[in-house]
């Protein structure tokens, strides 16, 4: 059964995808204000950036996917390829299927296997113990763990755990009992400053967003139930939660508002979800991501191009990445912060509503 559900994840991923590609979202609200002389040179720009202990050569990495099938196992080689081909790290699936399933581990161990001196983080849900989280990190010889934290997910999910109580007390001995850092993030819904502060609270020092606009893990355990035959049935759907979360630029806005998470010197925030093209990156790295993920984008290509195809999208990322930062005339992701964006649209209606003052955003030029 956990095997089906992970080719059902993968199916409906790329269907939405499809569906997503070309479609605004809470991205669209972020504009940087044209500047027409605070260009510089292309040559001059440094676009590295650090997650925690680790250094990257561009800002992007490869959010964790799938695993556990045959259908995964050629995405998760391709992956691991084009992340060995232009150093950009990789988080795998989720580990659990293999844990609890040896027999399913090859689609996670070909990772390391094609990426052998690479930055890979091994990838595990919340509702784990510390024991699992070492033979997750053991099983792929990982350089960190992401944990991810889904309860609407598992909400809607037919099979799901619905007893969450736990999950916070399990991050606390896994961080303070694991040897390599461990990440933080959602599946699609969104960390509100008020999470990554319990987080930081318990000693995580690494926190992905992963807001919502790209894939919909509720809209994907819902498809997988049988259409509903009647109006009884239809009730017994859960598609009033496919809205419910944050995006990432909520959630960046929101930690930004936040000073005692802002100014942590020690807390590295990244971002994913919705991430459509490089202009994405940068305006999320200017609310104050250091590095941002990518998933669905990865996903399609790697399904259809195979390693050749990510590894090109990845530097043409790289390439667009460094243009945009010329024209910004941002020489690194420090200057990039203090570049002038304006909020506009929902996000800046849901930031004022929590009383975060977005215009501070726009007034931020450097002399």
């Amino acid at each position: 059964m956990a095997q089906s559900r992970k080719d059902d994840h993968i199916r409906l991923a790329a269907a939405q995808q499809a569906q997503l590609t070309g479609a605004p979202n809470a991205f669209d609200d972020v504009d940087f204000i044209h500047h027409a002389l605070a260009g510089m040179n292309a040559n001059d720009v440094d676009i590295s950036a650090r997650i925690g202990p680790w250094t990257m050569p561009s800002p992007i990495y490869i959010n964790g996917m799938t695993g556990g099938t045959d259908t995964a196992l050629p995405i998760n080689t391709a992956l691991a390829k084009a992340a060995a081909a232009t150093g950009v790290p990789m988080a795998s699936g989720s580990v659990g299927l293999a844990l609890d399933d040896p027999a399913t581990a090859e689609s996670f161990t070909v990772i390391r296997e094609h990426n052998p001196d690479g930055i890979v983080w091994a990838n595990l849900g919340a509702g784990r113990t510390l024991d699992h989280a070492k033979a997750a990190v053991e099983l792929l010889d990982a350089d960190g763990l992401q944990i991810h934290v889904n309860p609407i997910q598992e909400t809607v999910m037919p099979e799901g755990s619905r007893n969450f109580s736990a999950w916070l007390e399990l991050i606390e001995d896994i961080v303070s009992g694991l040897d390599v850092p461990v990440i933080v993030k959602e599946v699609g819904f969104g960390l509100s400053a008020k999470t990554v502060q319990q987080l930081y609270d318990i000693g995580v020092r690494i926190v992905d967003v992963a807001g919502s606009g790209g894939t919909n893990f509720a809209r994907i355990e819902n498809d997988r139930t049988a259409h509903p035959s009647s109006v009884i049935d239809a009730h017994a759907r859960f598609d009033w939660l496919e809205p419910m979360g944050l995006t990432a630029i909520d959630c960046l806005l929101d930690i930004a508002g936040v000073r005692e998470l802002a100014t942590q010197p020690d807390l590295t925030v990244v971002a994913s979800g919705g991430v459509r093209n490089p202009l994405d990156v940068v305006r999320a790295q200017a609310l104050g991501a250091s590095a941002v993920g990518l998933a669905g984008v990865m996903l399609r290509v790697a399904m259809a191009d195979g390693a050749a195809g990510v590894t090109e999208v990845i530097n043409l990322f790289t390439t667009r990445i460094r243009q945009l930062y010329a024209l910004l005339g941002a020489a690194d992701a420090h200057a990039l912060g203090s570049t002038d964006v304006v909020i506009t649209g929902p996000s800046a209606e849901k930031a004022r509503g929590r009383n975060i003052d977005v215009t501070r955003f726009a007034d931020r030029v450097r002399i």
